[in-house]
This record gives C-alpha cells, sequence and structure tokens, in this order.
C-alpha cells in the first residue's frame, strides 16, 4: 500500500500561511528531494491554484534561482495531480484530476494503486485526511518565526482522537528552520 504523506511549512506558533514562507536555498532543496520521491499530489482548489501555473511556468522558463528551477522541475514531472474542488471549473495541467466525490474513498483507492508515495500539502484537505486518519508520514518545517496572526493547521477542524506519532527523524537547516519527520 502506498503511503500517503503531507508537508508544510508552518511557523513557532503554528501559522501555516504561504506569505510568511521564503525559502532558501537549502529549504527548497529538502522539499525537492521530497517531492521527487513521489508520483502523485493531492491538493484543495487553493494550494492547487498556490502553485499552478506558477511552478509549471518556472520549469518551462528556467525563471528562477538553480534551487527554484530544481524545485520547478520536480513539480512538473509529477505523474498525477489530483485536486479535490467543488468550484474548480478545470484545470491548467493535463496530468490534473478535479474530483468531486468522497474525500475518503478516492484516497483509499490512490493508496491501493501503484507507485510511488502520495505527496499533500495546505490546509483544508490535509486536515480533512488527517482527520480522516489517512496521513501516513508528517513532514512540518518549522520556520523560526513567530506570525502572530494567520491560518493554522486544523482550524475549525476537530479530531475524532488525539494522533500519537512516533518521531523518525529532524534535521536542523542552516536557516534555524527545523523539519520534522513523524510517521502514524
Amino acid at each position: 500500500m502506498r503511503n500517503l504523506v503531507f508537508a508544510i511549512n508552518m511557523s513557532l506558533d503554528g501559522v501555516c500561511d504561504h506569505d510568511i514562507f521564503n525559502p532558501d536555498e537549502e529549504t527548497l532543496d529538502f522539499f525537492t528531494q521530497l517531492t521527487r520521491g513521489a508520483d502523485t499530489f493531492v491538493y484543495g482548489r487553493k494550494t492547487y491554484e498556490l502553485m499552478v501555473p506558477y511552478w509549471p511556468d518556472m520549469a518551462k522558463n528556467h525563471s528562477g534561482s538553480k534551487a527554484d528551477n530544481e524545485f520547478a522541475e520536480a513539480f512538473n514531472a509529477i505523474d498525477k495531480m489530483i485536486v479535490f474542488s467543488k468550484s474548480l471549473e478545470s484545470a491548467e495541467e493535463k496530468n490534473t484530476s478535479i474530483v468531486r466525490t468522497d474525500l475518503k474513498d478516492e484516497i483509499l483507492k490512490l493508496k491501493q494503486g501503484p507507485g510511488k508515495y502520495i505527496l499533500t500539502g495546505g490546509v483544508d484537505i490535509p486536515s480533512q485526511l488527517m482527520a480522516l486518519g489517512l496521513v501516513d508520514e508528517y513532514y512540518f518545517v518549522v520556520l523560526p518565526i513567530i506570525a502572530g496572526a494567520g491560518r493554522r493547521l486544523l482550524d475549525g477542524r476537530n479530531l475524532q482522537e488525539t494522533l500519537q506519532l512516533k518521531l523518525v527523524e529532524t534535521k536542523t537547516l542552516k536557516s534555524g528552520c527545523v523539519v520534522l519527520h513523524y510517521s502514524k
């Protein structure tokens, strides 16, 4: 069975807002390596629209730094992108499917299929996946900042039971970011 892996950046006070995150080369390299290990992305509409067309365009134009371009190429090489949305009319990328059916059923089907691990990010869809007990691994990249305000993981969502995770690895980056890797 394929693992569902969740990765996110967050401030020390738990804010998961892309506006607070300006990744350095080492942090972006971490996410590039994580992306290369996956063959499927699972996003909600908001995260999808943050990622596409930004990263695919960068992969075509090589308009960023070396680290940006490498991440863009890894992002663009993903075989399949699944977007859960009731409002998104169409997808910009050919490898993207918009799914409007039951989240749990679709993820269980994906996990049963062949391939590498499935990678998800963002707040809403991953929060739902956590509440359903479907996330197998977690990567929290904790930024050395206190944001003070913003969207937090699991905002407005209650878990039916506390998730007890096992610490797999920690890594401190030169920027002061700390990568925490947990498994179920």
